[in-house]
């Protein structure tokens, strides 16, 4: 007679080898943010709880608590590790500091182009709720911040108003094209120029800025380019022409600053 419970003993040990089904894989953190973000979207962001989200993801309203400081902090879930890639990002060498800002803008804009579905719903969330537009706000502030504060440390020579101001010129340039992208259409605008037209823009303000105080490399000093000169009227024509010449090869022979 078999003993029923070395049956039951080995088909439990035959359940425990089994894959979990996906339904019962533990979200990650930003997969609990994109069910929140959709429950905010259906229900209203007031008129949905934490335990509600929790519930919906699956994770006890602990495991919610610990991933998350409160139900403000779900929405901006991806601007979290975000920060943390751009602070590796930028612990990396980097030949050309006010490149690696430019590169850091970038990596926002192509993750949330990765993300475009759940970036559009949570647009429309944040919109619709003036205590996350204020949230938001904060969080571009990190990232100007951020931008600034590896500028300054990495090169200590220029004016800290100058790292303030390119920083915030990125930022206000990539928050520019990020938002065309996530209110387009896809009869409206052409999402799929963006991340160049980004690159140009983004281009465009270190060109704008020319932070180093020189001209791009291959390109000439425009002061250099342009003479003007008022000489009297009856000024011998041959003295005009040495002092012309002489001014262009005291501007032409004059140090680097």
């Amino acid at each position: 007679m078999t003993d029923p419970l070395q049956n039951d003993s080995s088909s439990s040990d035959s359940r425990s080898t089994e894959p979990l089904p996906a339904r019962q894989r533990p979200l990650t953190r930003v997969e609990v943010a994109d069910v929140a973000v959709r429950l905010f979207h259906e229900r209203g962001y007031e008129a949905t709880s934490a335990t509600e989200i929790a519930e919906a993801a699956g994770v006890s309203r602990s495991t919610f608590f610990r991933q998350f400081g409160s139900k403000d902090d779900v929405i901006f879930a991806d601007h979290d590790e975000l920060l943390e890639q751009i602070v590796r990002h930028f612990e990396l060498p980097h030949a050309d500091p006010w490149l690696a800002v430019c590169e850091a803008a970038t990596m926002v804009f192509e993750r949330f182009r990765e993300r475009l579905e759940v970036g559009r719903i949570r647009d429309l969330v944040v919109r619709a709720t003036p205590v996350l537009r204020d949230r938001e706000t904060v969080m571009v502030i990190r990232y100007e911040r951020m931008f600034a504060s590896y500028l300054r440390s990495s090169l200590p020579m220029v004016p800290a108003l100058a790292a303030i101001r390119f920083a915030a010129a990125v930022t206000a340039t990539h928050n520019y094209e990020l938002r065309r992208l996530i209110r387009s259409t896809a009869a409206g605008a052409r999402a799929a120029d963006l991340p160049a037209e980004l690159a140009d823009e983004l281009a465009g303000v270190r060109l704008m800025f020319r932070p180093d105080g020189r001209p791009p490399a291959g390109t000439a000093d425009p002061g250099l380019d342009l003479l003007v000169a008022v000489f009297p009227a009856s000024m011998d024509p041959g003295d005009v022409a040495r002092a012309v010449e002489e001014r262009l090869r005291a501007a032409t022979s004059a140090p680097d600053a």
